[in-house]
């Protein structure tokens, strides 16, 4: 198993492409089983967790080809051909590798009018139930019942138009009601719906493949069912939480790197505390530039909301920014339970950090110290990466395979604009 080895102590200087965004990509792919026609998807991030949905959508017989792009700004582009679909089954092998597996299911039975899929896997994160995925296609006419582990849906004489209210923002729910409702009979409305850029993504992906969507943005969408969708051609949104942990990383390893792709209206939320934490930010005409002057970073209390507030993807970097921050800073996490798993790790290389239920309080220490580290999730592992930037000796990250998931070759990246980072087989 690999690992990544880490010297720190460098600054961070030139450009940082932005690659496409895994939580787009992913609920883009799913969105090709509701055409026959092929979705090609341009901008498309090299991830295991696309490979593992491409596998999954292939096991329904959908044809899915990659053209691998001459750079990483690129991106590559995959086309999805979900024309005569084998089946409706979503094993447990396959979906438990990833929870974003889970979105095949409003696509499926919304087109297809029945589908048998997995409970979720992914990170360990939290319990992050389903139930509201399922009271949204039960108040659409889905008949939904769980046997041996899968969730089992039915709808043969298709699904119907509702109005369905959230009673707290779910990105997952969201984007499964939303595309279960472009093929339903009538008009739904989706209150409190999720506002992430993902989900607007999305949204722009579906109406270009014929959906009627009004409300785009904003926490009111209302979908016009349609009897059938088209094929089209979508290039995937940059990816907010890359860009927002490689603005972490100039920060946090001193310097100046302009995210070329990135869109700061999409981490205003960090970028607000970044400026207030001491750093220079400044938009360019190619994305965003995050610079840093030698001066110790400045602590600052953050709490996770869903968007527009400060993404809980990012909790964790920024918590490795705070560890060698000046002053205390208080961490409080409120959108999952457990994603605090980091803390251990960051405490080997000196971090100090005590946690109280939700909520973690970090005493600043003026330099972290290399140590052997273990990734615990996909956000947790690129944390310490974050901290072996800036500790003194070498950091040796294990269990990279979650980084894999969700960074696009990131210790290629990070060498470029100067760390001294590798990847080490074992």
């Amino acid at each position: 198993m690999d690992r990544i080895r880490i010297r720190g102590g460098r600054r961070l200087e030139g450009e940082i492409p932005i690659s496409g965004a895994k939580n787009a990509a992913l609920k883009l792919m799913a969105a090709s089983l509701l055409t026959a026609e092929p979705l090609t998807l341009t901008h498309v991030p090299r991830l295991a967790d696309v490979r593992a949905m491409a596998e999954l959508l292939r096991s329904f017989g959908v044809g899915v080809t990659i053209s691998l792009g001459g750079s990483i700004a690129e991106g590559d582009t995959m086309t999805l051909d979900a024309g005569k679909l084998t089946s409706t089954f979503a094993s447990y092998d396959m979906v438990r590798k990833m929870r974003a597996s889970f979105q095949v299911l409003g696509p499926l039975l919304a087109r297809i009018g029945e589908a048998k899929v997995s409970l979720p896997g992914g990170c360990a994160i939290g319990a992050r139930p389903v139930e509201l995925h399922l009271d949204a296609l039960k108040a659409m006419g889905a008949d939904v019942w769980l046997e041996d582990g899968y969730v089992v849906t039915q709808a043969p004489g298709g699904l119907k138009g509702a109005h369905i209210t959230f009673p707290f923002v779910s990105v997952g729910a969201t984007e499964t009601a939303l595309t279960a409702a472009t093929l339903a009979k009538g008009t739904t409305r989706l209150s409190n719906a999720a506002r992430e850029p993902e989900v607007t993504d999305l949204c722009h992906c579906l109406t270009a493949m014929g959906a009627k969507i009004e409300g785009i943005g904003s926490g009111e969408l209302v979908i016009e069912g349609v009897p059938a969708l088209h094929g089209a051609t979508h290039r995937v949104m940059p990816d907010r939480i890359e860009a927002g942990t490689y603005a972490i990383a100039a920060v946090i390893a001193g310097g100046a790197v302009e995210l070329v792709g990135a869109v700061p209206e999409h981490i205003a939320a960090l970028l607000t505390l970044l400026e207030k934490a001491g750093a220079v930010v400044e938009e360019t005409p190619r994305g965003l530039k995050v610079a840093m002057n030698g001066a110790r970073v400045q602590a600052q209390d953050v709490i996770t909301a869903p968007y527009p507030g400060f993404p809980t993807d990012l909790q964790a970097q920024v918590m490795a920014l705070m560890t060698v921050a000046e002053g205390s800073s208080v961490v409080r996490e409120k959108i999952f339970e457990n994603r605090f798993m980091h803390v251990p790790e960051l405490a080997r290389m000196g971090a100090q950090v005590r946690i109280e239920g939700d909520t973690a309080f970090v005493k600043g220490v003026e330099r972290l110290k290399g140590a052997p580290v273990m990734a615990t999730d996909l956000r947790a592992s690129v944390s310490l990466v974050l901290a072996g930037l800036v500790a003194e000796g070498e950091t040796s990250v294990g269990r990279v395979y979650h980084l894999d998931r969700g960074f696009d070759r990131l210790e290629e990246k990070l060498s470029k604009v100067g760390a001294d980072i590798a990847r080490i087989p074992e």
